[in-house]
């Protein structure tokens, strides 16, 4: 089968796009696979897509620029109209058997244009609120998959819709791959060691980055059990190593500072703790990788879901949520030590995350419900 699949902007949307692209290439090896993304230079999708071997062909489309009386936006339903074009050109030319969007600007265009030609489509949204993408396309899928039960309710669809399946979060067959113990071995990373792990988004999280320098300022010369290693993202990269190396951390034998992390399934198969945002995405590979995490949910997105994300674990004892305006006070340097102290704590926590949100089954669910499209 060939299937087109569409999702970028962070990595938040390219990463289960990548995931259910995998996923379909395991079901059947001879499934031709090829991406969709929007031209923007930020969009993760240019890096992350050829990175993992797969064709992209990229659609001009935006998003509405704040504010929004901004003459920018002028242009705007122009730039829609054209990206309609170039998506009907590109499924002409790749004759798509099934079209799939994870959110990002070129959903819109890619999945409506291939459900008013004919082909089956069906979106996957990550998290519990849906995005703008999502929401534009609902009512013309064949197919609508959910990680959170209530996403449902929120895309204003009826209870008995037959279209809403939930799925679970797709997940990189590498992830569950490796032990710890043979993802420390393939790091270089001592099987004694509390192995730190954090990240703050494919962008990177200016906040989050400052509040990791401070804790590594804390914890490094007191815990020498301890390594660390830190994604800063693309944005706020050379900032951090800049200020490391002030603070003289950016040499540091037990810290690794790096723009992003491109070998996440080894790094979290390694972690005895991880510090990250609370996307959708992140909980599910947490959940599934069973590890203790501190998050810190991002206060820039859409109706502040990932405290509610983060909130939910919290409640069952399977995460701690520590909240971006705390991070000043040292709040995030006080979980992390607090967590070095207890091994226990950890390990209730981990055990609670996989108990209570892991999902290993959700490829197969996914692969299911795509498959059937196709028989219909």
């Amino acid at each position: 089968m060939k299937v087109l699949l569409t999702g970028g902007g962070t990595a938040g949307h390219v990463n289960p796009a990548l995931a259910i692209a995998a996923a379909l290439s395991a079901y059947d090896s001879e499934t031709e696979i090829l991406f969709a993304a929007s031209a923007l230079p930020t969009d993760k999708a240019g890096d992350l897509i050829p990175r993992a071997g797969y064709d992209l062909r990229r659609i001009h489309i935006r998003g509405l620029r704040r504010p929004i009386y901004t003459p920018a936006n002028l242009c705007l339903p122009f730039i829609m109209l054209r990206s309609r074009k170039e998506a009907k050109a590109l499924i002409k030319e790749f004759k798509p058997d099934l079209i799939v969007g994870t959110g990002g600007y070129a959903c819109w265009p890619v999945v409506s244009t291939g459900a008013d030609l004919g082909i089956p489509t069906a979106v996957h949204e990550s998290n519990a609120l849906p995005g703008k993408a999502i929401c534009q396309v609902k009512k013309k899928v064949d197919k609508i998959l959910i990680n959170f039960p209530e996403t449902a309710a929120k895309l204003g669809l009826a209870e008995n819709d037959s279209r809403v399946v939930r799925v679970g979060n797709p997940y990189m067959a590498d992830f569950g791959k490796v032990t710890r113990d043979e993802a420390r071995k393939a790091l270089g990373i001592s099987p004694d060691s509390v192995y730190i792990l954090s990240f703050g988004g494919s962008l990177g999280a200016e906040h989050v980055n400052d509040a990791v320098l401070s804790l590594w300022e804390q914890i490094l010369p007191k815990h020498p059990e301890v390594q660390v290693c830190h994604a800063a993202g693309k944005r706020d990269y050379t900032r951090m190593c800049a200020d490391a190396e002030k603070r003289g951390l950016k040499d540091h034998p037990r810290a690794h500072l790096q723009e992003y992390i491109y070998d996440m399934p080894l790094r979290m198969a390694a972690a005895d703790l991880v510090i990250s945002r609370a996307g959708a995405m992140s909980i599910s590979e947490l959940a599934l990788m069973k590890k203790a995490a501190v998050l810190i949910p991002s206060p820039y997105v859409a109706d502040n879901h990932q405290y509610k994300n983060a909130m939910a674990l919290h409640h069952r004892g399977a995460g701690i949520c520590v909240e971006e305006a705390s991070l000043g006070g040292g709040t995030l340097t006080a979980a992390v030590q607090n967590l070095l102290a207890s091994p226990e704590k950890r390990k209730s926590m981990a055990d609670a995350i996989f108990a209570g949100f892991a999902m290993p089954e959700a490829n197969e669910r996914i692969v299911k419900e795509l498959t059937e499209l196709l028989k219909k």
